[in-house]
């Protein structure tokens, strides 16, 4: 299988609800480093997974609509703990239209499956993984 791999980073604010999450239960910010991971198990005729230039834009352009937001606020989120596991699937299936929408370029639907992962620090980070296709 191959695999390429892009990254950027979005800084977003947000609260938990629940005892679970403490002092995180109050308004807070959060700069996650996100890397998303794109594999196929051929190369395609040029010889490459994707296009990094346009799977590096189109990355940027997804995490523009959270990037300095109050997650609290979006209605997308409403009723949702924004947790980095949580976050991490919503990057996943934005990607995942942004695939399905051509966006990425010729040959990006041969992409079998994608791995996002949200990098809280450099000791803590979570990620979603699954296959595009069957």
């Amino acid at each position: 299988m191959f695999s390429v791999c892009v990254r950027s980073h979005v800084m977003i604010a947000h609260s938990f609800r629940g005892e679970l999450f403490g002092p995180a239960q109050n308004l807070h910010g959060a700069t996650y480093v996100v890397d998303v991971e794109f594999r196929r198990p051929e190369l395609g005729p040029e010889g490459v997974v994707v296009d990094i230039g346009r799977a590096t834009s189109a990355l940027e352009a997804l995490l523009g609509e959270l990037n300095f937001k109050n997650l609290d606020d979006d209605p997308a989120f409403t009723g949702k703990n924004t947790t980095t596991e949580y976050l991490s699937a919503v990057v996943f299936e934005r990607m995942k239209a942004r695939i399905a929408s051509g966006e990425l370029g010729p040959g990006a639907d041969r992409i079998e499956s994608l791995k996002v992962t949200l990098h809280e620090s450099h000791v803590a980070w979570a990620a979603y993984e699954d296959k595009l296709r069957e």
